[in-house]
Formats: C-alpha cells, structure tokens, sequence
C-alpha cells in the first residue's frame, strides 16, 4: 500500500511499582516452586543480545537528505512480547523527507504495532498537495499502479507488513478524499502548514483506529469461541501507545509527540563543549501544563478523581496517546464491550477488563501531538529519539555526552611526539593507525547500542560495568520488567560529523 521497503514508561502504564532490589544473586521461582538459578551470559552472548535489533542507514548527500547524513537505531524489550516499535522512512513524493518515530506501546504491544505500521502514511496524506492526491485517487478508481509515497528503511527482524490490512487501506482512502472536497489549497505558511497536517494526521489515524474498532464489534458480537486476531482492531483499541515522531526536510526538524517518548538535540559549541537541547515535552504529571490542561478539560467536580496517584484516573501514566479507547469511549460503548467480548478481555490484565473508576465525562484522553519545529544550524550534530525506558534510566545530558564519544571515537590518549628523523609520511602513518585502533576499540559502532549498553552497565562513573551489564540481560522476563522498561532509540545524525 503506496510504499517499498529501501534495500535496506513505567514497566507497567496500569499499575505502580516500587523501586527494584539490588541485583546480587541471579534467580527466578522454578514451575515446581523452588529457585532456580540462572545463567549470566557470557560476553558473547551479551553483545549478541544488544546487538540483535541494531540498525543503520546512511542517506545519500545532496538536496533529498534534507540535512540528515543517517541514523543508528536499536530496541532492546524487556516485556514478552516487546511493547515497543520503531519507523523510519523516506517520504518520497514532492520536494520529501525523512520520518522518523518511536512507540511506546501499554496493555500490549498491538496499538504500538498499528501505529508503527500507518501513521507515516497518514503524514503524507495530510502533507501532500491536492493536485497530487487527486492524481492518486484517479490512479486508484482506474486500477492503474500507485506510485510509491514511502520508501522504508528497516531492519529485517522489523515487523514488516507495511501493507496493512483492507480495512486501514479504505479509511486511508477515505481521509484523502475528504481532504479532496476541500475547495482550495490553504494559504498558510510552511511551518504553520505542516504543523496543522501532523495535527491532523494523528488525530485521523486515532479517529480510524477507534472507527475501525466499533465496526468490528457491531459485525462480530453474535460470534462466540472464534480465535481473536492479536491484530483485530478492538484488540488494537484496547491496548494504547505514545508516539514521538521526526519529519525532516529542508533542513528543519518538526517535531510531533504524544506522551513521554522524547526527542532531544546534542549541540556542539565553537569550544567543543556538548549540550542537550530538548525538542519535546512529556505529558505527564511531571508538566504543569498538562495537569492544568487536563483538570480544564473536566467539572470542579472531578477535580480530586481526574488525575489520582499522578495517572489518568488513578490508573494511565502519559496523558495523551493513540487507542486507549476506555479512556475516551463513551459509558454505552464501553460497557457493549465488557458486556459481549469476553474472548478479548480475558487476555488482557485484570485492571483493563472493567471501566477505569469515576468515568462520568468522557473523553479523558487525547490524541493530539504537541508539535514544535528547529531550523537546524551548524552545531546541531544528531536528534536523539528514545521511548521513556531510556529517559528513566538516563540524564539527557549523558545521551549526548555518550553519543558525542561515539560519534567522535575520541578516547583519552597521550598526545603523540614525533621521533628524531621521523618524516610526514610516516606521521600521518602513524596518526592512521592510531585513529584505526582507536575505532576498532570502541565496542558499538552503532550509537543506539552504545547508549543501551550504558544504560543497563553504567558503573555510576560514566563507564560500563561488565557483571553488571550481563546479569541485567541475563534477566528473565519476569523479573527484568522490574529493572528495565522497553527500549527503543534512533540517533539521526546531522550536518557534518566531527570526525
């Protein structure tokens, strides 16, 4: 469907934790009820289990890179299945772009998924001019091939079926028809314009999903002991995620995020000093602003139960997000959905199988992004991409310092001292090597690797503890969601690198 694939929160959003032991002894209840003890990995396997989900793409130089030299990305999961995805794609029609986004998915990983796999689409619907969607629609009712408007850059272990399904194809249509009946071409300007398409791109593919998903329920109520599709778009609307998604092009960055992913700049001043700009706000209880938006958007009544313990009715950590419909649905639905699905219910967690508690004026959540935008400028060097599993565990200013040493290969070395009769030639031999040694040393060439691997071994002096680091991964699933969170990174690299 209209693309090709380029050759290419808190552990629990429901429920409160208390902080993890200390690790020391590797364990974990056996069937029988008595302790087993687990293996750590080896370093071998330590470095195969970071590395599996690593990804890089270098993007062309000239007027299509849109500023962007390439990206690294990786996911590490914690949860069994991973709740985290991740996009990245070149939008290809008109003067284009680059997308770019990470979802951090909640009550399983399938909204995450849907999301993934279909807001890009929805980005470019909402960006293209109208002449060039009327061109698509004559295409589609002549039955004549469709020309691109995504190539994808993915990893081959990605979850790949970009295509969709019928169902998100026709509701694709339909949101470019209905851009199709607009009279005339708005007259705003590019920033202004743009931002307004990704507003309405989040809030279309929110709206669909949740259309989706009572179509389904008024077709399939009267079925009993059929096998539910992890994909089935209830099953997608039940569970929710957030979103921080980069567009690209022209040199500016535009920035769209729903939640507590975030987008975060490493600038390098005239002095080589590294600093961390962020380019988005969470929106959770942690932002002013979003409590007041929030209790605004509800009576005084509800003033004491709306946001309850810091989570949206005592029970959801971010304030905006994709799907979540028992947040936004309206009693009747809800209670058509508890009352007839019970085939769905009973896989998801005990506290998603009734209405969340003081539900009197839906809705309570939004899908709606917080968009910003950043000319990018000479000392702006990479765009830092990360779900809250990462921010949790990480200063921001450690990503940047921490990206910044992989970027540069720089590692703390005596100045080199020409020797008697040593020539040019083989001071620059010299410099070669050592430059070559230098890299060869660094463990991750891939900077989304380099910061996972920090994230879980950090000594607390900025480097990597190696027991530490093995008996994170060496984690059951289990116990592991109880240290970690899913995590997910993509490091876009800008203007030139300081090699």
């Amino acid at each position: 469907m209209l693309g090709r694939t380029g050759s290419v929160g808190l552990l629990c959003r429901f429920s409160s934790t208390s902080p993890p032991p200390e690790i020391s002894r590797l364990h974990y209840p056996a069937s029988s009820g008595s302790r087993k003890e687990v293996r750590q990995l080896s370093p071998a396997q330590v470095n195969q289990k970071l590395k599996a989900n690593e990804y890089s793409h270098t993007i062309p130089r000239g007027s299509a890179s849109h500023g962007v030299l390439g990206f690294h990305s990786n996911m590490l999961p914690s949860n069994q299945p991973g709740e985290d995805r991740r996009s990245s794609a070149t939008f290809l029609p008109g003067h284009g772009g680059l997308m770019f986004g990470v979802f951090d998915g909640h009550a399983g990983p399938f909204c995450a998924h849907a999301v993934s796999q279909r807001l890009f689409y929805y980005m470019a619907v909402a960006m293209l001019p109208l002449r060039t969607l009327s061109e698509l629609e004559r295409a589609v009712e002549e039955e004549r091939p469709v020309p691109p408007l995504l190539e994808w850059h993915k990893h081959p272990q990605d979850h790949s079926d970009t295509d969709g399904g019928e169902a998100s194809a026709y509701s694709l249509r339909n949101y470019w028809q209905e851009r199709l009946e607009e009279e005339e071409e708005e007259e705003e300007e590019d920033d202004s314009r743009v931002s307004s398409a990704l507003v309405s791109a989040f809030r279309r593919l929110d709206y669909d999903l949740s259309v989706e998903a009572q179509v389904y329920l008024s077709r399939r109520t009267d079925l009993h002991g059929e096998a539910v599709s992890q994909s089935s778009p209830l099953r997608v609307v039940l569970s929710g995620c957030t979103a921080c998604v980069a567009y690209i092009s022209g040199g500016t960055i535009r920035l769209a995020n729903l939640g507590d992913s975030r987008a975060v700049l490493g600038v390098q001043d005239a002095n080589g000093r590294w600093s961390a700009l962020s380019l988005t706000n969470d929106h959770n209880a942690q932002n002013p602003d979003e409590l007041q938006r929030i209790l605004g958007e509800h009576p005084p009544s509800e003033q004491r139960t709306v946001i309850r313990h810091e989570r949206l009715l005592g029970q959801l950590l971010p304030f905006r997000a994709f799907g979540d419909v028992r947040f936004k649905w309206s009693v009747e639905m809800l209670n058509r959905v508890y009352e007839t699905r019970h085939d769905i219910l009973s896989a998801l967690g005990e506290a998603l199988r009734t209405p969340p508690p003081h539900y009197l004026t839906p809705p309570y959540l939004s899908a709606q992004p917080e968009v910003t935008w950043h000319r990018i400028t000479p000392a702006d060097k990479f765009l830092v991409l990360a779900t809250d599993g990462l921010w949790e565990v990480m200063h921001r200013q450690m990503v940047i310092q921490l990206v910044a040493q992989q970027l540069t290969g720089l590692q703390q070395q005596r100045p080199i001292i020409p020797g008697t009769g040593m020539t040019l030639g083989g001071l620059q031999h010299l410099l070669l090597e050592r430059k070559g040694r230098a890299l060869s040393e660094l463990e991750d060439q891939n900077a989304a690797t380099h910061l996972l691997r920090h994230a879980l071994g950090d000594d607390g002096y900025g480097a990597v503890a190696p027991n530490r680091l093995a008996k994170m991964l060496s984690l059951p699933t289990d116990l592991a969601r109880r240290y970690r969170d899913d995590i997910t990174i993509t490091v876009i690299y800008l203007n030139e690198p300081n090699m």
